[in-house]
C-alpha cells in the first residue's frame, strides 16, 4: 500500500511553489510500468467538514492546471474555473470542499516527462512511460485517500476532465456519489486524433525539440511548434460565430497585401494564444497528455460496451453538451445518455444553446451555471451535507 509523504512546497517550474503529496511506492500504470515515486501536485478550496462528506473533485482539460479559482503564479491571470468555483457560484466554496490537481503527466508539479527521472540526474522527457486517462485517475484516488477522504459527494471536469470523471464512474463507483461530465465523450473521435496529431506534428518539426531532449540545454524549448500546436488547438475550442463575432474579417490596418506580417486581427490572436501558451507548458507534456486522450475510449475498456461500464451503478449523473461545440459534439453526449440509460443509472442531460463553441463551458453561460449549481445542490442534500 502507497504512503503518502507530503511535502512542503518547494521551487518548480520557474521558481513556482507548489501543494503536493509524495507518494514513494508510486503507481502501476495500464502500460504496464511502475512509475515510482510519483508527485501529485493540487489545490483545495473551502472546508473539509467533520464528516468528510462535503469532498468536490474537479478535473482539468488538456491545458488546465490545479490553479482553478485563483491567480495563475505564472501568467498572472485568474482561475480557469473562477466562473463556477467560489463562495455562492455554482461549486460553492461556502458549502463544499473543493480539490484540483494537476495530472498525471502534467507539467505543474504532478510527475511528468520534465520531472526528474530517478537515478539518473535529468529529466524523464521521451523516456515517461505511456499513460492513459485512467493512470490520471488512479493518481488522483491516490490524493483523495491520501486527505481521508473515502467518498467523493462529487467529481466534475470538462472535456479531458469530463473523460476524467467518466474513469472515476466507471473504476471507482463507490467512491462517487456524482459525477458531471461536460461537453465530453466516451472516446476521442479520429477527427480529434487527426487534430491532436497536427499539434504533435509540429512540435516534432521544430529544430529546438531536438528528439524530445530540448532540456540538456537550459532554457530552450520547442517554442514555435508548440505555439503552433496552441493555435491548432484553440481553433476547435471556438466556433465559427464566435470567431465572426470577435474578429470577422477585421484586419489590422494593413494597407498592402503582405505574407510576413499579421494582416487579420483573428491571425494576431492565434498567435498570442500561442506565444502565452509556451510560457507556462512543457512541449513533453503536451505531447503525452495528447496521447492519453487519444488513447481513452471507455466502451473498449469494457468490452465494446459502453453501458457495461456504469452496470449496477449507484451514481448519479449529469451530462452536459453545448450547441456549438463541434469538438465534442452534443450527439457524443446523447451517446453517452443512451448507454447510462441502458445500465439504469440515475442520469439528467441538458444541451446549452450557445455559440461560443467548446470553450462554452469555461465561460459565462448562466443557463448551464444554474443547472449544474442545481445538480450539486440536490446531491448535497440528499446526502444531507
Amino acid at each position: 500500500m502507497n504512503q503518502a509523504k507530503p511535502i512542503l512546497p518547494e521551487p518548480h517550474l520557474s521558481e513556482t511553489e507548489h501543494q503536493r503529496a509524495h507518494f514513494p511506492d508510486g503507481l502501476a500504470l495500464d502500460c504496464g510500468a511502475v512509475l515510482a515515486p510519483v508527485d501529485v501536485a493540487y489545490r483545495t478550496y473551502g472546508r473539509l467538514n467533520a464528516g468528510r462528506s462535503n469532498a468536490v473533485l474537479v478535473c482539468h482539460a488538456l491545458t488546465g492546471d490545479q490553479y482553478l479559482a485563483e491567480r495563475h503564479p505564472l501568467t498572472g491571470r485568474g482561475g480557469w474555473w473562477e466562473a463556477v468555483v467560489g463562495p455562492g457560484r455554482p461549486i460553492d466554496t461556502d458549502r463544499f470542499f473543493v480539490i484540483c490537481s494537476n495530472v498525471l503527466g502534467g507539467c505543474m508539479g504532478t510527475t511528468g516527462p520534465r520531472s526528474d527521472m530517478p537515478g539518473e540526474g535529468r529529466p524523464w522527457g521521451t523516456d515517461f512511460p505511456s499513460i492513459t486517462i485512467r493512470d490520471m485517475v488512479r493518481a488522483q484516488k491516490l490524493l483523495v485517500e491520501h486527505l481521508g477522504i473515502d467518498r467523493l459527494l462529487a467529481v466534475v471536469g470538462g472535456s479531458m476532465g469530463g473523460m476524467q470523471v467518466l474513469e472515476w464512474a466507471a473504476t471507482f463507483p463507490g467512491m462517487v456519489f456524482a459525477a458531471a461530465p461536460i461537453a465530453t465523450a466516451p472516446h476521442h473521435s479520429a477527427q480529434n486524433i487527426a487534430f491532436d496529431e497536427v499539434g504533435r506534428a509540429a512540435i516534432h518539426s521544430d529544430p529546438d525539440w531536438r528528439g524530445g531532449r530540448y532540456w540538456e540545454e537550459p532554457g530552450l524549448v520547442p517554442a514555435k511548434g508548440l505555439s503552433v500546436a496552441r493555435m491548432v488547438a484553440h481553433i476547435t475550442y471556438l466556433s465559427e460565430q464566435a470567431l465572426t463575432r470577435k474578429f470577422g474579417r477585421r484586419l489590422r490596418g494593413a494597407s498592402a497585401l503582405t505574407f510576413l506580417e499579421d494582416v487579420f486581427e483573428v491571425e494576431s490572436y492565434l498567435r498570442h494564444q500561442g506565444s502565452t501558451f509556451v510560457r507556462r507548458f512543457d512541449a513533453n507534456s503536451y505531447l503525452t497528455i495528447t496521447r492519453a486522450m487519444d488513447y481513452f475510449d471507455l466502451a473498449a475498456e469494457h468490452g465494446g460496451d459502453l453501458a457495461a461500464a456504469f452496470r449496477n451503478t449507484r451514481t448519479r449523473f449529469f451530462v452536459a453538451s453545448f450547441s456549438s461545440d463541434w469538438l465534442f459534439p452534443t450527439e457524443e453526449s446523447r451517446t453517452l445518455v443512451r448507454a447510462l440509460n441502458q445500465a439504469a443509472a440515475n442520469v439528467s442531460f441538458v444541451e446549452i444553446t450557445s455559440d461560443k463553441g467548446h470553450d462554452a463551458f469555461l465561460l459565462d453561460e448562466p443557463e448551464f451555471h444554474a443547472a449544474l449549481g442545481g445538480f450539486l445542490r440536490g446531491a448535497a442534500e440528499k446526502l444531507g451535507v
